[in-house]
């Protein structure tokens, strides 16, 4: 069975949710006098501190500040702490500076931390260096998100800045794009009123950035489903199993029978061992999940979970699962599919029908004695720490494709993972991994990876620390990629802050609540090989003149059946594309028709205007031609014939342009 990664005590306790006797209200002690010495300092206006990050300029949240005498504040997801503290005003207070992914200087003495002047009304603003290659951006859920910015009056980005549907905090968020708004779900939520929380789902919507919703690189605002006190309401209730405890994962959207999309989910419910897994479906009336179908075996490995994330291949849909810390699981993207357990297959090395077994684990080769992987029925996902026992026993041999084991790409050490989010990115051309690492050098699970490959299911090779914790959990990572920016360069990564699984003291109103972070895909700390693009197709192109029905933009459509020719022989003719930016420019691929270009050029602009020439044949034969150039940055290409190699001017069936877009 998968470990799900939730706090065991919540579990346990939940069991006795429904015997509970929540305590009443104490009554409030009978109010004193105030003191005329107190009532100056109350009338004193807190002193504003704001720690940012140095690269960026924006505020860090979670950053500590500890005085000498260990009084500890937490700036809020503006970086701010609104400090007034009886004693300390109009005085040099220093504090020590500490945040998970951040530095400041050591002073002389080995102390982090600077001393500050303390007045009621002032402000400072201290700045932290970033480890971090990912950027800590604010907290989604639980209390106070926006305190100290109150408290010192600014006015904060989002709805609902103090306390939203009474969540204290929530655990392990799933989030899915559904009839046009984000709805989102967490396993467990804690409350106000009572250390026992909801164990049966909790959810929320909101709406998509540039449709009324938030930029997220400045916040979300949740609409929660709520009862009538106001706290948010179970989206489970109880099923056919009788378990206390549901949880959902991988989220799906299908169309069922008469053609209606329906929101569905896994799930696995707990009492608090595991009972069941099975499907649910959303209602949109009740604002509650109900049960679709409960899968006849609770220790089968066909049932979504982890991430789900939609992909193509070749021409059919799919929603694949990082339910086995990997994502090695997938099942058609049908109504019908999704409810029928056999219809999920796991990406495998195994020989179908075969389980693993150590030494005697049974793999597929074909007649070659090549490795088999692929995607099987009826045979277990292959798993990254038992791939990597089958390469130790020698079973799959080192010229054998691996798909799972993960090598830091710094030091080489593997890279073993507890859970993982993988989706398609447009920036990269790749699939991209978010990777919780176990078993990580600073914390157990709060390591986080980025990788990429060219498939969902891989091969993943090489990791990159991009977040990095001491001694504290950030488990059960989500990509939002409703969120990803400048086509797929910024992308946002969230998941479970938490002192679970640790010996760690739990960080005030940030514990086990959700944590947002943002990757610039183009920063150089990344190490990423630079993508290389057709950076031509589907541009703006304009000729020197066409055939009709073989205009200019045939020549970039993709479709090598289609062509732009010019409609005169007469010279010069010219092909000219519009890259949108300056781009690096590396090569160009001529396919071209009957009508070739003997003698051509090919130049490159900033400005469309005035041109050089980059490559320049007297004696091209037509066909294919791949032209490799001087890596040049340039905005505008053209192809520019001054002969023609027949009586029909020129012809083009693709004009294909590869480099990497430039980011100014």
């Amino acid at each position: 069975m998968q470990l799900k990664f939730r706090r065991t005590s919540g579990i346990v306790a939940s069991i006795l949710l429904s015997l509970a006797v929540f305590p009443g209200t104490m009554a409030a002690d009978t109010a004193a006098p105030v003191p005329v010495s107190s009532q100056a300092y109350n009338e004193q206006l807190p002193f504003s501190i704001q720690v940012v990050d140095s690269e960026t300029g924006r505020g860090i949240p979670a950053v500590e500040l500890r005085t000498t005498n260990n009084m500890i504040y937490y700036t809020d997801s503006a970086g701010y702490v609104a400090f007034k503290e009886v004693g300390l005003m109009n005085d040099t207070v220093f504090f020590h500076l500490s945040s998970d992914g951040y530095k400041v200087p050591q002073d002389m003495f080995g102390y982090y931390g600077q001393a500050v002047e303390v007045t009621p009304g002032g402000s400072i603003k201290l700045t932290m260096e970033r480890v971090n290659i990912a950027e800590r951006l604010y907290r989604l859920t639980g209390q106070g998100i926006y305190r100290d910015s109150i408290l010192l009056g600014k006015t904060p980005p989002i709805e609902e800045p103090l306390l939203n549907g009474k969540v204290m905090g929530q655990d392990s968020v799933q989030t899915i794009k559904y009839k046009g708004k984000l709805y989102w779900f967490w396993g467990d939520t804690d409350r106000v009123a009572y250390p026992l929380g909801n164990f049966r789902v909790t959810g929320a919507t909101s709406k998509l950035p540039g449709q009324g919703g938030l930029d997220p690189d400045v916040g979300v605002d949740l609409d929660y489903f709520t009862q009538e006190d106001g706290f948010v309401k179970s989206l489970v209730p109880s099923l056919s199993d009788g378990a206390n405890i549901a949880w959902v994962f991988g989220l799906m959207t299908a169309k069922d029978a008469s053609g209606k999309e329906r929101l569905l989910a896994g799930y696995s419910t707990h009492n608090p061992d595991l009972s069941a897994f099975g499907i649910l479906q959303f209602n949109d009336q009740t604002e509650q999940f109900e049960q679709l179908v409960q899968f006849p075996d609770k220790n089968d490995w066909r049932h979504p979970g982890g991430q789900a994330s939609y992909y193509k291949e070749n021409g059919k849909g799919y929603w694949v699962f990082t339910e086995h810390r990997m994502p090695n699981l997938r099942v058609p993207a049908t109504y019908d599919a999704i409810k029928d357990y056999t219809k999920y297959e796991s990406f495998t090395a195994l020989k179908p029908g075969t389980t693993y077994d150590g030494a005697n684990t049974q793999l597929e080769r074909d007649a070659a004695g090549k490795l088999v992987w692929g995607w099987k029925k009826n045979t277990p996902p292959l798993k990254q720490d038992q791939e990597k026992e089958l390469i130790s026993l020698g079973l799959i041999k080192a010229s054998d494709t691996r798909y799972y084991q993960l090598n830091d790409v710094d030091t080489g050490a593997d890279v073993t993972l507890a859970g993982s989010s993988v989706e398609w990115n447009d920036y990269r051309q790749k699939y991209v991994m978010f990777g919780q690492q176990m078993g990580g050098s600073t914390s157990g699970l709060g390591e986080m990876w980025f990788a990429e490959a060219p498939a969902p299911q891989g091969p993943w090779t090489t990791a990159k620390k991009i977040i990095t914790h001491d001694n504290y959990t950030f488990y059960n990572p989500a990509h939002d990629e409703f969120f990803d920016k400048a086509g797929g360069r910024y992308i946002y990564l969230e998941a479970t802050y938490t002192n679970t699984f640790t010996d760690s003291e739990p960080t005030p109103r940030y514990n086990y609540n959700q944590m947002m972070y943002k990757l610039d895909l183009a920063n150089p700390k990344l190490g990423l090989t630079p993508v290389v693009s057709d950076l031509a197709k589907s541009k703006a192109i304009t000729s020197s003149s066409y055939e009709k029905d073989h205009q200019a933009n045939l020549a970039i459509d993709g479709n090598s059946a289609t062509q732009w020719t010019s409609d005169s022989k007469k010279n010069p003719q010219w092909l000219k594309v519009d890259l949108g930016a300056p781009s690096l420019i590396q090569r160009v691929v001529l396919k071209w028709g009957t009508a070739y270009g003997k003698a051509y050029q090919i130049q490159a602009s900033n400005d469309g205007v005035k041109w050089t020439d980059l490559y320049s044949t007297k004696k091209s034969d037509g066909g294919v031609e791949e032209i490799k150039l001087k890596d040049t940055k340039a905005r505008y290409i053209r192809l520019y014939g001054t002969s023609s190699g027949s009586s029909h001017g020129y012809s083009v069936r693709d004009f294909e342009v590869y480099g990497t877009p430039q980011n100014t």
